[in-house]
C-alpha cells in the first residue's frame, strides 16, 4: 500500500474559529468509523449510500478504511480523537473520480465538507485528478451547496431520481477566492474569541505578591473588565477577593479563555481540563518552552498538537497576553500593569520583554491602541491571524507589527496585500542583516537575499521602518491625519535654520518642497494661521509640515490652538515639529468622540523635523501604492501548461531526486511558456566550430561558457561577428591564447544577436516564501552590488514595471548617455512569464535566464538554466486552508 505524502496531513480552522485535525484515512481508523457511523442520523446515511443503511458491515469497514491513497484516497477529520466527518473519491476514469461526504450531523454548518473538498480537490490534483463527478439526492441540498459554494463549475442533469454533478478541479480564480474567503472567516472568528471573551480563568492564579498569577488577575479587575473573571488554584480559597477553584472544570459558568500560568510541565494538563470544560482558546503566558533548547522544542510541540487536536487555539506560550481596550470589554490578559488608552492601531509582537516597554511607549505618545497581542513563541496563532481579525474590525484602522519572525511568508504576502488596500500595516522587522530569529522561533532556512524579503514587504504594500521609534512616528501620523495625494510639501515655521533642514530632509527621501513659508522667530498665531491656510488652499501641495521653536518666555498655546484647529479642517495631512515635543501633545489633540486620547485631526509632533518629514515619506510612499491599480495577475500570452508539465514529470521520471535540464529540454520548457532561447552548439576544437559557424550561415559568436569565465567583466570570453573561415580560426586562436586550459572552457558557437543592454531573469523556489523572482542588468557588478529587484509571483503587470525601474541600474534602460532605449516591454513581458512558469511548477527549483540582450526592439534570450526537483509539499497551502506546521514538527495522534 502506498505512504500517503506527509503534507495531506495537516490542522485546519473550521468556521466557528476552533481547530479540528485533517488526515488520510489509516486501517486502524476502523473502530473510529464504527463508533462515528453510529453517530450520524438515518437521514444523512441515507443521503450518502441512497438506501436504508443502519450499520456498517465488517467488509463495508475495511473496504472504506483501507485505500491505496491514489486510486482510491479519503480524508477523515478529527476532534478530541472523534472522527466528526469522512470524504473519499475513487477514480472512475482517466482523470476522473467520484466523490462523497459524510459528516457527523451536530457538526453540520461548520465547514467541515468545503475543508474535506478542498484537501481531496489537492490531493487529487497531486494525482493528476481533473474533474470530480457526484451523484446526490436532489432533497440533499446541504451536499449540492456545498460543491457549487466552493467556487468551482458544476455542471449535470438527472437520470434515474438522481442528480450526476461534475466539475473541473483546476484551482480557478473563484474557487480560489471562496478559500481564501472561508480561511479569512475561520482565523478571524478564532481571534474575536480571545478579544471578545466574555468570562476569563486565570490558571495559576496567586494570593502572594509579585507573582505572575496574581498580576494577571490584579491585570483584569483593576482594568475594569467587563466580563467575569476566575480564579483556579487548588491551594488557595480565595484570590484577590475572588473566590478560587480547584480546577477549571470545577467553575460552575462557562469558560471562554483561559489564561495559562503555571509550570510549563503541568500546562498539557491544563490543555484537557479546559478541552473538557469546553474553552474556546489559551493564553499560555508560562516559560520553559522552545525558547529553552531542544527539551523545550519538543514540550511546545506536544502542547500545540494536544491544543489544536481539542480544536483549541493558543497563544505563546512565553507571552505577554492580550489587550482589548473597547470599553464594552476592557480586556486586559496581560502582565502588563498599564491598560493602553483607547485608540486606532492593533498592534501584534512577539516578545514578552519587548511587549511591556511598547505598551509604556505608546501610553507616552498619546497613540492608543484597539488591541494588542504579544504572541510570544507564536506557537499557534501568528500575525496572519491577527492580519485577518484587523482587516474587518471597524476600531482597527492602522496596523503595527513588530516581527521577529515569520513562519509563513507567502500567506503573509498574500493576506497583507489584500490587508493593506483597506488599512495601512506598519511593520518593523528584527534580524533583516543578521537573519537571526530568537529562541523559540521555529522558521525555515531562506535561501532568497533579504532584499527579496523586503521587496516582498513593498509589493504587498507594507510601510516597513527600520526602529520602533520610526514604527510610532509613521503610525501617529496615520492614526490622526489623512493620506497624502503626492510628494509636494509645503514648510511653514519660525526657524529658517529648521526650515532648511525639512527641505534637505526632504530631497533625501524622495519629497518636493513646493512652498517654504519663513515666517520669522516673532511671527504670531496669526502669522501661522494665514500662512497653513494659504498652504493647505495651494493646489501644488499635497502637506504640509509646521515648525514652530517658540521665543524665550512664550508657551505657544495660541500657535498650538491653530495648528489644532487647521490639523482638523484639512483634508491635507499636517506634521509639526512643535516645541520639540514627541508624540501628539495635549496642547494639540482634537477630541475624539470614539473615547481616544486624540481623535481624527489631531496634529502630530517631531522632536527633530527629520523624523518628521522621513515619516511623511513612509506615508507618500504608501499612498502612491494605494492608487495604483490592483490589476490582478497578468496572463500576456497563452502557454501550454500541459507540454511543461510533461517535460518536467518526465525528467523526475528519468531522475527521481532531480537534475539541470539538458538544453532540449530546457529550450522545450521556455518555448511552452512563449520564450524563445537561442540555440548553441557546443564546439570542442577549431575545425568543428568552422563548420557548426558555416552551417549557421555566419554572423556568429564563438564564446567560453565555463562558470569561472562567462561572468568575466571584460566580456574577453566572446568573440563576435564572425563572417568567415579565417576570422573563427583567428577567434579560436585569440580565445585560447586567452584562457589558460581551453579544454574546460566549454566553448559554444551560436548565431550573433542584435546589440543591446545584457539583463537577468531568473526565478527560484525559496523554502520559506516559494517562487522568487529577480531582475537585473547582467554581469557581475549586478551581484557584486546587490542591484536586482525580487517579486513573489503571482506577479501583475505593474510588478513587472517596477522592476524594471526600480534598479539602480535602470537609466542603462532608456537611454542613459544617449543610447537607444531598448524594448522593455517585451523584457517586463519575459518577467511576467518567468513568474509564471516558477509559479506554475514548484518541482522547477531554479530557472534563470542569465544572458538577455535588451534591444532597441527585442529582447533575445541567449543564456539560460534550470534545475528539476521533487518537492514533498507543493505549496499545497496556496490551494488549502491549513494552520501553519513549523519544519520539523510532527503532529501526534489526537
Amino acid at each position: 500500500m502506498r505512504t500517503p505524502p506527509r503534507h495531506w496531513e495537516a490542522d485546519v480552522l473550521l468556521l466557528d474559529g476552533r481547530a479540528a485535525h485533517v488526515r488520510p484515512i489509516r486501517p486502524d481508523d476502523a473502530e473510529r468509523l464504527v463508533t462515528f457511523y453510529g453517530r450520524v442520523s438515518d437521514q444523512s446515511k441515507y443521503y450518502r449510500f441512497f438506501s436504508p443503511m443502519p450499520n456498517l458491515s465488517e467488509r463495508d469497514v475495511a473496504r472504506f478504511t483501507q485505500v491505496d491513497h491514489a486510486n482510491r484516497v479519503a480524508f477523515v477529520m478529527l476532534v478530541a480523537d472523534q472522527m466528526i466527518g469522512v470524504g473519499r473519491y475513487d477514480v472512475v476514469g482517466a482523470g476522473e473520480a467520484e466523490i462523497a461526504f459524510l459528516v457527523e450531523d451536530r457538526h453540520h454548518g461548520r465547514g467541515v465538507a468545503q475543508i474535506l473538498l478542498e484537501h481531496l480537490a489537492q490531493a487529487g490534483r497531486e494525482q493528476g485528478i481533473e474533474k470530480f463527478v457526484a451523484d446526490v439526492l436532489p432533497d440533499n441540498r446541504r451536499m449540492i451547496t456545498t460543491f457549487k459554494d466552493a467556487g468551482y463549475h458544476v455542471a449535470g442533469g438527472f437520470e434515474d431520481g438522481v442528480m450526476s454533478l461534475e466539475f473541473p478541479i483546476d484551482p480557478n480564480v473563484t474557487a480560489m477566492g471562496v478559500m481564501e474567503h472561508r480561511e479569512h472567516r475561520a482565523e478571524s472568528v478564532s481571534i474575536s474569541n480571545f478579544f471578545n471573551a466574555r468570562s476569563v480563568a486565570v490558571i495559576g492564579a496567586s494570593r502572594r505578591q509579585d507573582t505572575i498569577g496574581q498580576a494577571l488577575v490584579r491585570n483584569l479587575v483593576m482594568g475594569d473588565y467587563t466580563g467575569r473573571v476566575y480564579a483556579v488554584n487548588p491551594s488557595s480559597e480565595a484570590v484577590s477577593g475572588l473566590p478560587a477553584y480547584e480546577s477549571v472544570n470545577d467553575i460552575p459558568d462557562q469558560v471562554d479563555v483561559a489564561i495559562v500560568a503555571v509550570p510549563a510541565s503541568s500546562v498539557q494538563d491544563v490543555v484537557l481540563d479546559c478541552a473538557a470544560k469546553g474553552v474556546h482558546g489559551l493564553v499560555v503566558i508560562s516559560s520553559g518552552f522552545a525558547e529553552t533548547g531542544e527539551e523545550g522544542r519538543r514540550r511546545q510541540r506536544r502542547l500545540v498538537g494536544l491544543a489544536r487536536s481539542y480544536g483549541l487555539r493558543l497563544i505563546g506560550p512565553n507571552c505577554l497576553g492580550v489587550i482589548n481596550t473597547d470599553p464594552d470589554v476592557s480586556l486586559n490578559a496581560s502582565l502588563s500593569p498599564l491598560m493602553p488608552a483607547r485608540g486606532r492601531a492593533g498592534f501584534f509582537c512577539q516578545s514578552g520583554a519587548l511587549g511591556s516597554a511598547i505598551l509604556e511607549k505608546v501610553n507616552n505618545r498619546g497613540l492608543g491602541l484597539s488591541t494588542f497581542v504579544s504572541a510570544g513563541n507564536r506557537a499557534d496563532v501568528s500575525g496572519n491571524d491577527l492580519l485577518q481579525y484587523w482587516e474587518e474590525d471597524a476600531s482597527t484602522e492602522v496596523v503595527l507589527l513588530y516581527l521577529e519572525s515569520i513562519g509563513n511568508p507567502r500567506k503573509f504576502s498574500r493576506i497583507a496585500r489584500r490587508v493593506s488596500r483597506r488599512k495601512p500595516i506598519v511593520a518593523v522587522r528584527s534580524g533583516r542583516t543578521t537573519q537571526g530569529v530568537p529562541m523559540g522561533h521555529a522558521v525555515r532556512t531562506l535561501s532568497a537575499p533579504q532584499h527579496a524579503v523586503d521587496a516582498m514587504f513593498r509589493q504587498a504594500g507594507v510601510i516597513q521602518v527600520d526602529t520602533l521609534e520610526e514604527m510610532f512616528d509613521v503610525a501617529q501620523l496615520l492614526a490622526h491625519q489623512p493620506l497624502p495625494r503626492g510628494r509636494r510639501v509645503a514648510v511653514v515655521g519660525n526657524s529658517d535654520a529648521l526650515g532648511l533642514l525639512a527641505a534637505d530632509a526632504a530631497a533625501a527621501v524622495g519629497l518636493v518642497v513646493s512652498t517654504s513659508v519663513p515666517l520669522g522667530a516673532e511671527a504670531t498665531a496669526e502669522d501661522f494661521e494665514d500662512a497653513l491656510d494659504r498652504a493647505i488652499d495651494d493646489p501644488e501641495v499635497d502637506s504640509v509640515v509646521a515648525v514652530y521653536i517658540p521665543p524665550l518666555n512664550v508657551t505657544g498655546e495660541e500657535v498650538a490652538n491653530v495648528l489644532a484647529a487647521v490639523g482638523e479642517q484639512s483634508d491635507k495631512p499636517l506634521v509639526s515639529t512643535f516645541l520639540g515635543a514627541e508624540g501628539v501633545p495635549e496642547l494639540l489633540r482634537v477630541p475624539d468622540v470614539a473615547g481616544s486620547t486624540a481623535g481624527r485631526g489631531s496634529v502630530p509632533s517631531y522632536p527633530a523635523v527629520e523624523a518628521a518629514v522621513r515619516a511623511l515619506a513612509r506615508v507618500v510612499e504608501y499612498a502612491v501604492w494605494l492608487r495604483t491599480p490592483d490589476a490582478g495577475t497578468a496572463e500576456p500570452v497563452e502557454v501550454d501548461t500541459l507540454a511543461a508539465k510533461r517535460i518536467i514529470n518526465g525528467v523526475l521520471m528519468d531522475a527521481p531526486g532531480g537534475r539541470d535540464l539538458a538544453f532540449e529540454e530546457l529550450h522545450a520548457l521556455l518555448t511552452a511558456y512563449g520564450i524563445d532561447l537561442w540555440a548553441e552548439r557546443s564546439v570542442d576544437d577549431v575545425e568543428t566550430a568552422v563548420a557548426v559557424g558555416s552551417d549557421l550561415g555566419w554572423n556568429v559568436v564563438l564564446k567560453a561558457t565555463a562558470e569561472h569565465l562567462r561572468h568575466r567583466p571584460d566580456q574577453a570570453h566572446v568573440w563576435r561577428n564572425i563572417d568567415n573561415e579565417a576570422e573563427m580560426r583567428d577567434a579560436w586562436e585569440t580565445l585560447s591564447a586567452l584562457i589558460d586550459d581551453p579544454a574546460t572552457a566549454g566553448f559554444v558557437v551560436q548565431r550573433n544577436a542584435p546589440p543591446g543592454v545584457p539583463v537577468a531573469v531568473g526565478a527560484l523556489e525559496d523554502p520559506l516564501f516559494g517562487p522568487v523572482v529577480s531582475f537585473g542588468i547582467g554581469g557581475p557588478l549586478t551581484d557584486l552590488l546587490g542591484d536586482r529587484a525580487y517579486r513573489i509571483p503571482p506577479l501583475t503587470e505593474h510588478d513587472a514595471r517596477a522592476m524594471t525601474r526600480e534598479i539602480k541600474s535602470s537609466p542603462m534602460l532608456f537611454g542613459y548617455r544617449g543610447s537607444e532605449v531598448v524594448d522593455v516591454d517585451r523584457v517586463e513581458e519575459l518577467i511576467l512569464l518567468v513568474s509564471r512558469l516558477k509559479n506554475d511548477f514548484p518541482q522547477l527549483r531554479e530557472v534563470d535566464l542569465s544572458l538577455v540582450l535588451a534591444g532597441k526592439s527585442s529582447a533575445t534570450v541567449l543564456t539560460a538554466s534550470g534545475c528539476v526537483e521533487p518537492v514533498d509539499d507543493p505549496r499545497s497551502d496556496w490551494f488549502v486552508r491549513r494552520l501553519n506546521k513549523h519544519p520539523g514538527d510532527t503532529m501526534p495522534d489526537p
